[in-house]
Order: structure tokens, then sequence, then C-alpha cells
């Protein structure tokens, strides 16, 4: 079977690889240039952090001036530095995750770069605050309107320096950098050497590595628990959100094809292509001709993480529904330890053990877990895990109506509500190694929080209103 869906897999690649040839050919004129999209887009970006900043550099700066009043140009100088580095802590967050995109982990490297380019900002502010000070300082005769109209000269004249600094030297995005922006036809067996010693440096190491592991396949990952043995009597719809996934997905479906078969399991794979703007719908419509376990629901346009698994669940046919994500940062296999419990309870739900994602997006989690504790009575210790099996026919009956990420609360809180019983169970977390998640985005955070509330108020109205119709009914069965 792993053989078989090799195969499949290679020559899936050879069709992809052709199609992507004559459309480079094709469309090459017409292609938009995403390196100057990206320059602006940063830049906008930058230029919103640093308004953030000179708000939060003069409020502070005008804070201790009111604290400690002074004519002093040296204690100044001290305060405008105090403000600035304040300043930095809110540049570093801003400018790392959201402006230049960096998804790795913050390292000792990246914030000694950090440091000496804001120690390198501080000092040519300081020179420009000593040079305006004291050019200005004649004529105005306010200290804080002096302070104030020297600041922003020394603001503005420090952003060029920071820009250049963060975007080519401390959030310089490897990953991306390594890739050189670029599709390049994934080569498997013979040719493999041959085509990657064409590329250079980085580039080819990726190719050789990647062409490796699909010609490796999933047996390579180690032995299946229970091999050849039935692990449950049920069938099984796995559901497979994607977005822009083209790096990984099709490692992702075969290696889930290839576990599921080992474990004689009747099953469907439904991958829902959420509007993906890359090779992601051709390579899984190529698996799916291939494969008639494999099908494809599709989105028009981009529609939120919610509404992609809405519309898997709407399309899964088998007793049992399992979702996990398609980025390659869960391993099926740990699916064997969910299956005997889905028989004594109504859910098995996930959650990471050793999450593998950056300080700051396990902060988000930590908040956001605890904020749907406190709004919704939901402890759970990991609210977002994507890697949850449960009856296909609750979700049938109690149809979902979160499109953004609040769905995975809303689950829990509709089997709260129906008085559903689940086990929570750790799951192995991986690094990501493909694409770029999109939970971090500030779109998707907001709708998240507009979701929660909206929601909780109209929940909670509608909890109060069971309650009292409940009560009513049984005073009126006493009388």
């Amino acid at each position: 079977m792993i053989e078989t869906c090799d195969l499949q897999y290679r020559e899936t690649i050879e069709i992809l690889n052709s199609d992507q040839l004559q459309y480079k050919e094709h469309n090459a004129d017409h292609l938009p240039d995403p390196d100057k999209k990206r320059w602006m887009g940063q830049v906008v970006r930058f230029g919103l952090v640093g308004v953030l900043n000179t708000v939060v550099d003069l409020l502070i700066l005008n804070l201790l001036l009111l604290l400690f009043p002074t004519n002093s140009t040296r204690m100044f100088l001290i305060f405008g530095a105090i403000a600035y580095g304040v300043g930095a802590v809110n540049s570093f967050l801003s400018n790392k995750y959201w402006t230049f995109g960096s998804r790795q982990r913050t390292t000792w490297r990246e914030v000694v770069r950090f440091i000496v380019t804001t120690l390198c900002g501080i000092g040519w502010s300081s020179a420009i605050l000593w040079l305006a000070g004291n050019a200005l300082h004649p004529i105005l005769i306010n200290p804080t309107v002096w302070a104030d109209v020297s600041k922003v000269v020394a603001i503005c004249g420090t952003v060029l320096i920071n820009y250049l600094g963060m975007s080519l030297w401390v959030f310089v995005n490897k990953t991306r950098k390594a890739r050189g922006e670029f599709i390049a036809p994934v080569v498997i067996g013979q040719d493999a050497e041959a085509h990657n010693l064409t590329l250079s440096g980085t580039k080819a190491a990726i190719l050789q590595e990647q062409s490796l592991q699909f010609a490796r396949g999933p047996e390579q990952q180690g032995p299946f628990k229970n091999e050849g043995e039935p692990m449950n009597n049920h069938s099984l719809s796995v559901v497979l959100p994607a977005y822009n996934e083209e790096e990984i997905i099709a490692r992702t479906i075969t290696t889930v094809n290839a576990v599921l078969s080992e474990w004689h399991m009747e099953f469907e794979i439904v991958v829902v292509n959420d509007g993906s703007v890359d090779r992601t719908g051709e390579i899984v419509m190529a698996l799916a001709t291939e494969n008639p376990r494999i099908r494809m629901v599709s989105h028009a346009s981009n529609e939120g993480y919610g509404a992609t698994l809405a519309s898997g669940f709407a399309a899964a046919t088998k007793e049992l529904l399992f979702f996990m994500d398609s980025d390659g940062q869960f391993d099926v296999r740990d699916l064997q330890e969910f299956l005997p419990l889905i028989d004594t309870y109504d859910a098995v739900i996930g959650y990471r053990i050793d999450r593998q994602d950056s300080w700051m997006r396990k902060l988000n989690a930590w908040g956001w877990k605890h904020l749907i504790g406190w709004t919704l009575g939901l402890h759970v210790r990991d609210v977002d895990c994507a890697f949850k099996l449960l009856h296909t026919s609750f979700l049938h009956e109690h149809s979902l109506e979160m499109r953004g990420a609040m769905i995975n609360a809303e689950l829990l809180y509709r089997l709260k509500r129906a008085g559903c019983s689940y086990k929570e169970v750790g799951v192995i977390h991986l690094p990501r190694l493909h694409g770029q998640a999109t939970g971090a985005k500030l779109s998707v955070i907001l709708r998240a929080f507009r979701e929660l509330f909206v929601c909780a108020y109209a929940w909670h109205r509608e909890e109060k209103r069971l309650s009292t119709q409940q009560i009513k009914q049984e005073l009126a069965a006493r009388s």
C-alpha cells in the first residue's frame, strides 16, 4: 500500500511539474513582483509601528518631564534615552511578528542584533537631540515645547537607520531567504542529484532534502503501532483544512492515507481548499484523481479557518470525524490513542505537548485560553488544538456558526451545552517547516475577539432565557 501511495505521488509530481513549466512559460510576463509588494507592505506596517512608537515615546518623555521638570540638556538626553528604550520593546515585538513576518523563535543573536541597532538609534537620536536642542533652545521659552519639538526631529532622523537595520540585519526571514521566493519542481529518484547540482547553495540543499523525504515515504518514520490490525470498527472522515500549503499538502495526504490503510479502516480524506492562491488546489486534485478516498472542497476565496472547517464538517459522510491541520505540525499516528476512547466519550480532544511555536504565540494562546474560560466557562488545556475526534452526527445536528478562529471554542461550548463528555489527550507538536501561519494576523485576532464577545453575550442570554423557562415549567408542574 505504501509503495502504491509513493508511486501515485511520483506520478502526481511529474504531472504538476509539467503544468508548472507551461504556466511559467505562458505567464512569466504577467506575474506580479512579490518583492515589490512585500517591500511596500513592510514600509506601511513599519510606518504604523513608528507612529505607535512615537506616541509611546512622547508619553514617556512628557511623563518624566512632568515628574522631574528640568532645563538641563543632560537630563533631557537621559529622559529621551529612557523613553526610546521603552518604545524599543514595542518596536521589537511589533516589527518582528507583524512588519517583517518573522515566524522563527526569538534567539539571543536576534536580540543582540536588535539591541545593537537600538543603541545605534539612541546614539543617532542623542546626536540629533543635542543639535536640535541647542539650535531651538534660545527661541523656545517653554521647556516642554522645546523637548517635544526636539524629540520629533530626532525621531524623524532615526527612522531610516532603524528600518534598514531591522529589515536587512535583525529580522531577516531565513526561511524565505533560503527558498529564494521561488517554486521549483520536485525531482525524485535517480535524476534528483543531477537536477539539484544545477541549483545554488541553500536552494539545492532544501530541494534535495524534500526529494529524499518524499522518496523515503511514510514507512521511514517508524513502525506503526498495531500494524495490520483494525484500529476501530467505525468509519472515519478526515477533514484537512488547507490554505497555501503547496509545499506540504501532498505529504500530509499521502501519510494520512498510508497510516489509515495500514490500520484497515474505512475512511475518506476531505481536503478543504480555502481559496489558496498557490498550487495547493492543483496538487489535491491530482491526488484525488488517482485515489477515490480523497475528496476536495474548494472556496472561491479565502473565507477563514472556521468556514473551512464548517465546509469539511458538512461534507463528511462517515461515522466519526477527525480534523487536523495540514501544515505538518501534527502526526496522524497519534490518532491511535484517540480511537479506543471514542466509544466511551462523545469527543476526544488533543492538547499540544511542548508546543513548537514562538513565545509570543504561546503567550497569546495562554491569554486566549483564560479568556475563553472566563467568558464561556470552558476550562481545557488547549482550546485551539487542531487535533480532535468526535461523532459526525453531532456536528450535523449542531451546526457551528463561527467562521473565524472562534470555531474551536464554539465546538467545545456546543459539546458542553449538549451535556456531552470529552477526554483530553496529549499529542506531539512538530515545528512548522513549510508555509506561513496565519493565526497571528491582526485581522484574525480582531475577528476572534469580535466573535467571542458577540457570541458570549448572545449565548448567555439564551442560557438565561432557557433557565427562566425551565423554572416556570417546574413551578407550573408543582401547582
